[in-house]
């Protein structure tokens, strides 16, 4: 959450320095990021350039990968487990 704000700590605006591949995973039910939020974000992240990918958990509340959470989603943690292994195997050699 909160990866992009009108303030001047606003995350993406370090986009500019990261060099490495990026993933998100965006829950759909996170009321610290937004569909509005994600959509600028998504803006930006286009506009720096990178490689990324950026995609919404249907049904996802934040911090729904967290086992033992009162919002864990199996499904949806399943999934962004296998996003992120794949991330590494091809980031992390």
């Amino acid at each position: 959450g909160r990866l992009y704000t009108d303030k001047p700590t606003s995350p993406h605006l370090l986009l500019p320095r990261i060099k490495a591949r990026l993933y998100f995973g965006h829950a759909d039910q996170d009321p610290t990021m937004d569909a509005a939020a994600i959509e600028r974000f998504d803006e930006a992240l286009k506009q720096w350039g990178g490689t990324f990918e950026s995609e919404i958990y249907s049904g996802a509340s934040h911090g729904w990968t967290a086992a033992g959470s009162p919002v864990y989603n199996p499904e949806q943690a399943e999934r962004a487990f296998e996003k992120l292994t794949e991330l590494f195997s091809v980031t992390l050699k």
